[in-house]
């Protein structure tokens, strides 16, 4: 009877110790912590891209953009994360009707960019949004658009040096529009927009959006037969996947152009 005793005690002792092992509570570190916060981050980053998918409905975008400002916060130093709310601030600025929100947008895009930067200066992202963000800005205000335009054409002269290949040549296509729309005092200079949009047409040939630029540019140098062809040409063009809504704003512009090119 002692021996089951003694069993049955030290059943209980076993028992009682794994209760203890289980109940020990887990020492949070500092490391533990960061590397918690950067999986957080990412989560977060990812639902913020799916949600940027839907993007031609615009409270999708401005979900987007609350969840990657919580990103930023548990991952201060997220180049990716950085740049995502620049590019994500550029559309919902393009895209709203509100003139406060719009301001508000292109303005946090371009501290985003920014921020980008100084993460990696030698990387693209960050300088062609924010010299999107610049350019959005300067569109809807007449003052910015003076003093911004050195800055814009800066950003997308950086972009060109590290990959003037990215996102189909769009620096080019952006460059090209700067130098369309900017007053001649200021550097406007149709000619070099042309020039610039035929290099970003050879480096990209299915954006659609370069296609249109040098339309409108062919069409400010009065030579409306070359806007028609490259229009025509961009009509035949299938959207690059990932960029189907700018496809659909793109030839939607294409065709008021065609129309105002057809009634003169």
């Amino acid at each position: 009877m002692r021996l089951k005793h003694v069993q049955i005690y030290s059943s209980m002792v076993l028992a009682l110790l794994l209760v203890g092992a289980c109940r020990k509570t887990t020492v949070v570190t500092p490391e533990n912590q960061a590397a918690a916060d950067t999986q957080s981050a990412a989560e977060k980053t990812r639902q913020a891209d799916a949600l940027y998918e839907q993007r031609e409905e615009l409270p999708k975008v401005r979900e987007a953009l609350t969840l990657l400002r919580q990103a930023i916060i548990e991952d201060s130093d997220s180049y990716d994360v950085a740049w995502r709310i620049a590019k994500f601030d550029y559309y919902l600025g393009a895209h709203t009707t509100d003139e406060d929100e719009r301001y508000k947008a292109y303005r946090e895009g371009v501290d985003a960019a920014r921020t980008a930067i100084s993460f990696q200066p030698n990387k693209p992202e960050g300088h062609f949004w924010l010299g999107a963000n610049l350019g959005g800005n300067a569109r809807s205000n007449t003052l910015a658009g003076l003093t911004d335009i050195e800055d814009i054409r800066a950003e997308m002269e950086a972009v060109l040096k590290i990959d003037e290949g990215f996102q189909g040549g769009a620096a080019y296509t952006a460059l090209g529009q700067v130098y369309v729309e900017a007053p001649r005092l200021l550097g406007g200079d149709v000619p070099k927009a042309i020039e610039l949009l035929e290099k970003g047409k050879r480096i990209g040939p299915t954006n659609a959006m370069t296609r249109l630029r040098l339309a409108e540019a062919f069409h400010a140098a009065r030579r409306d037969t070359d806007a028609r062809r490259e229009l025509t040409e961009m009509f035949a063009l299938s959207p690059v996947k990932g960029f189907e809504p700018e496809y659909k704003e793109t030839i939607a512009a294409g065709h008021k152009l065609m129309e105002e090119l057809r009634e003169q």
